[in-house]
C-alpha cells in the first residue's frame, strides 16, 4: 500500500483494488495454514487480514494446522513421533497428545480472532467462529504390513453444514482432526482437510500459507502462476523442493482440477501476504490454475470502454493516434482482445487492404504492468496468424516511438511509397511516422 502520506498514490492505490472487493465479495475462500504460524506469535497480523476479508463479504474457512505442537505434547510425554511412507503413525498415546495439542491451538486461534480492542485493526470486529464435527474421517488402516492406527483421512465434509454458519456470515474453523460414525477420533493432515473442503465447498480460492514464498524453478525464481500441467513438470523435473512445496503443490493441483478456480501458495513469514495476493495484480507468491489464463478473443461492443482506457495512456504519449469512441465502436470487428483472469490487459486492431494482398496492425497496446510478460509478441503472433488465414501476404505497421520492437520481430523497414494506396492518401506527414513491413 502506498504511504498515506501521497494522496494521489493513496487514492490510485485504493481505486486499483476496487475491482477485487466487487469480484470477492460473497465468495468463499479456504485459507490453511500451519501451526507454526500460532507457535510464533504471527497470528495477530493474520487475524487483521482475515476481519478485513470478513468485513469485505468474503466468506471464510480457515483450516489450521498443529504440527509442531503435537511434537511438543510427544517429546513431553516422552513419546515416540513416528513415521511410515511420510505418514505420521498415531497410537492410543500419540492421540491424546493430538487432541491436547489441537485443543490448545483452536483455543488460543478463536480468542485471537475474538478480539476488539479500541485503536486496532480489530476495533469493532464482529467475527463469530464456527466450528463442530463437519468433518467425517476414516482410518488408513493397513499400509505395507504397518497399522497406522488413529491416523486418518477425510471421507466426508458436511457441506450444507459448513454453508448455514457461512450464511450467517460467521468464520468456519476446521481443525486436523475428524470423527468417524463409530465415534472415534482420527488424526488428519492440514493439507487434506483443506483440500477436500474446498474441492466439496467448491470454493472460488484454497490458500495455503507455507514457509517458501511459492514454487521455485531450478533456477531458484519463483514462478507466479502455474497450470496444472506446469506443476507436473515441476514435481517431474527431480530438482529439489522444500518439504511444504512437496506436500501443498499436489494439493494445489488437485483442487484445481476438481473444480476450484484458484489455489495460491504464499509466504506466511511476509506481513499482509494475503491482502498482497488477493489485491494486487501480479501477488506475492505462487497462483495455480487447471489451464492458462491468458485468453485471446475477438473484440465485441461491449469491449469499447475496455479498450479506450488500454489506448489512453498511449495516446497522451503521442505513441498511438487518438480514437474516439464512436470510432472505435464502428470498427471494433478489426480488434482482437487479450484477456487476462478475466482483465483485458492487451489489444490489436487489423485492417484489410485486399487489392495489395496486405494488411495492416494497428493500436498494439499492451497493459504498463504487463509489459515485461511478452504479451506484446503473443498479441503479434495471433494477428499475424489470422492475417494467413485471410489470405494475406505481407502485415505492415506504422510507429513512431517502437520502430527497434518491430525489427526485433523480423520487421524490415520501408517506405511510405510501398504501402497501398489507400494507406498512402491518408499518410500523416506532420506525424512521421517510421513504416515496417513483414512478408507473412
Amino acid at each position: 500500500m502506498p504511504s498515506t502520506h501521497s494522496p494521489d498514490q493513496f487514492v490510485a492505490w485504493f481505486r486499483s483494488v476496487a475491482p477485487y472487493i466487487n469480484a470477492f465479495r460473497g465468495r468463499t475462500f479456504v485459507i490453511a495454514f500451519g501451526g507454526e504460524v500460532v507457535a510464533d506469535g504471527k497470528f495477530v497480523e493474520l487475524t487483521h487480514d482475515f476481519n478485513l476479508l470478513a468485513s469485505l463479504g468474503v466468506r471464510l474457512v480457515l483450516v489450521h494446522g498443529a504440527r509442531p505442537q503435537i511434537e511438543q505434547h510427544l517429546a513431553r510425554n516422552q513419546l515416540d513421533d513416528s513415521y511410515h511412507n511420510g505418514i505420521r503413525l498415531t497410537d492410543s498415546d500419540s492421540m491424546r497428545c493430538v487432541k491436547e495439542a489441537v485443543g490448545r491451538v483452536r483455543l488460543e486461534i478463536e480468542a485471537l480472532l475474538s478480539m476488539g480492542l479500541a485503536n486496532s485493526p480489530m476495533a469493532n470486529a464482529d467475527i463469530r467462529v464456527a466450528g463442530g464435527n463437519f468433518i467425517t474421517a476414516q482410518p488408513f488402516g493397513v499400509i505395507n504390513g504397518v497399522d497406522l492406527m488413529h491416523t486418518g483421512c477425510v471421507r466426508k465434509v458436511d457441506v450444507d453444514a459448513i454453508h448455514q454458519r457461512l450464511a450467517y456470515n460467521e468464520v468456519v474453523l476446521l481443525s486436523p482432526v475428524g470423527y468417524s460414525p463409530t465415534g472415534e477420533a482420527f488424526n488428519l493432515t492440514l493439507e487434506d482437510v483443506a483440500t477436500t473442503t474446498a474441492i466439496a465447498l467448491d470454493a472460488d480460492k484454497l490458500m495455503f500459507l507455507m514457509d517458501t514464498d511459492g514454487v521455485q524453478n531450478a533456477q531458484g525464481e519463483l514462478l507466479q502462476e502455474l497450470t496444472v500441467a506446469q506443476c507436473q513438470a515441476v514435481l517431474d523435473a527431480n530438482y529439489p523442493l522444500p518439504d511444504d512445496v512437496s506436500w501443498f503443490l499436489p494439493c494445489a493441483m488437485r483442487a484445481c482440477e476438481a473444480g476450484v478456480a484458484r489455489t495460491h501458495l504464499i509466504s506466511r513469514h511476509t506481513d499482509g501476504s494475503v491482502l498482497q495476493e488477493l489485491f494486487s495484480d501480479e501477488g506475492i507468491g505462487s497462483m495455480v490454475v487447471e489451464s492458462t489464463l491468458n485468453i485471446l478473443r475477438d473484440a465485441t461492443i461491449e469491449d469499447v470502454g475496455g479498450i479506450l482506457q488500454l489506448l489512453r495512456p498511449l495516446e497522451e504519449q503521442g505513441i498511438l493516434v487518438r480514437r474516439s469512441r464512436e470510432l472505435l465502436e464502428r470498427e471494433i470487428d478489426r480488434f482482437i482482445l487479450l484477456e487476462h483472469d478475466h482483465r483485458v490487459i492487451g489489444c490489436a486492431a487489423l485492417y484489410p487492404f485486399p487489392d495489395e494482398a496486405a494488411a495492416e496492425l494497428a493500436c498494439l497496446a499492451v497493459d504498463a504492468q504487463y509489459r515485461t510478460h511478452g504479451y506484446g509478441e503473443q498479441i503479434l503472433k495471433h494477428i499475424t496468424s489470422v492475417a494467413q488465414k485471410q489470405g494475406f501476404k505481407k502485415l505492415f505497421v506504422l510507429t513512431t516511438r517502437t520502430a527497434h520492437w518491430f525489427l526485433e520481430r523480423g520487421f524490415v523497414a520501408s517506405d511510405v511509397s510501398t504501402l497501398p494506396a489507400q494507406k498512402q492518401s491518408l499518410y500523416n506527414f506532420q506525424r512521421k511516422s517510421k513504416v515496417f513491413v513483414k512478408a507473412i
